[in-house]
Order: C-alpha cells, then sequence, then structure tokens
C-alpha cells in the first residue's frame, strides 16, 4: 500500500510540473503580432480607449476577475507597482475585468473590486469575453484566462505571461522587459 501511494504521488507531481510547463509555453505563438481588436464598452478610471490610442506608449494588458480567482488577487499589487513606478514613463496598465461571480454583473460589483484592490489605472469590463476571445482564448484551447500582454509602442505583442500570478522571478523579469520597451526608439 505504501509503494503504491509513493507511485501515486509521484505521477502527481509528474504530471503538475508538466502542466505548469506546457502553460508557460503558451501565448508563445502570438509574440511578434499586432495586437488584436477590442470591444470595450464600460470602462474606469478612465474614458474608454482604442489600442490606436496606445500607440506610442507601453501597454500591460491584464485580464483579471474577482476575489474568486487567488491568481488575480495575487497579481493585483504587480499591477498597481508597476502602473505607480513607470506611467510617468510611458506604461499604460490596463486591466480588463472578465466576469466569472456568481454574484451578478453590474458596475457597482465591477467597481467595488477596481477599489478593493487600489486600481487607478483604466479598467475595462468584457462581459462577454468576446475580446478575450480575440485575444487569448480563439482556435486554441488555454490553462488559465487571467492572462498578460506586453505591447510595445508600435502596438505588437512582445510577451504573454499566460495566466495564473506572477512568481518572483516572472515579476523581475516582466519589469526588466517593460524597462526595456519604455527605453525602445520607435522613430
Amino acid at each position: 500500500m505504501r509503494n503504491l501511494l509513493t507511485v501515486g504521488a509521484f505521477f502527481v507531481v509528474l504530471s503538475w510540473q508538466g502542466a505548469i510547463g506546457a502553460s508557460a509555453q503558451e501565448g508563445k505563438e502570438l509574440v511578434g503580432t499586432p495586437a488584436p481588436a477590442w470591444k470595450l464598452a464600460e470602462w474606469f478610471n478612465s474614458q474608454p480607449l482604442s489600442l490606436e490610442q496606445l500607440k506610442g506608449k507601453v501597454a500591460l494588458v491584464r485580464w483579471w476577475t474577482g476575489p474568486e480567482c487567488p491568481y488575480c488577487a495575487a497579481s493585483a499589487p504587480y499591477l498597481v507597482q508597476w502602473d505607480e513606478r513607470y506611467r510617468r514613463r510611458g506604461l499604460i496598465v490596463v486591466g480588463i475585468y472578465h466576469h466569472k461571480s456568481p454574484v451578478p454583473l453590474t458596475r457597482e460589483h465591477v467597481g467595488q473590486l477596481v477599489e478593493r484592490y487600489g486600481f487607478r489605472f483604466p479598467v475595462a469590463v468584457d462581459p462577454d469575453w468576446w475580446t478575450l476571445q480575440q485575444w487569448w482564448l480563439k482556435g486554441r484551447p488555454q490553462s488559465w484566462t487571467s492572462v498578460s500582454f506586453l505591447i510595445d509602442k508600435r502596438g505588437i505583442i512582445r510577451h504573454v505571461h499566460p495566466g495564473g500570478s506572477y512568481t518572483e522571478e516572472e515579476a523581475r523579469a516582466m519589469e526588466s522587459l517593460i524597462g526595456k520597451l519604455l527605453e525602445e526608439d520607435v522613430s
């Protein structure tokens, strides 16, 4: 019985590590492609933004949902930190809420979450996941829906964080890439 439990534990760990490795590869095919269109009418902390308005800036676009997603909650402080640290240098963080909660989707509900996480950057609502489909889910199964895209000043996707929360190493790598993209000359 003990050997059976050991073998079972081994396969659980092995499959968990495989899932992490597969997850890290998700989205690599999108790097170097133009950011897709978005259809987002409901905004907080900003007038509605278009992708065209983001040209000339580095944009970090992060899909997130409410407290039922521990990864979204764990990632929120990084988004706030990067917004505060790099906004004046040309980074625009855009949070896109995609509803998963059993609570009905209302402007008040999303507004409470924006306040709870301390988001001062633009936040849009993707009520029917149309934009998430265009950017991430269309035609490919993904492990996560809380995905991040780092977009350069020309509107090209330069990095995809395929979801979940940021590890310390991933956060350092993201911050380093933000700095490099802000320094790029696009003239």
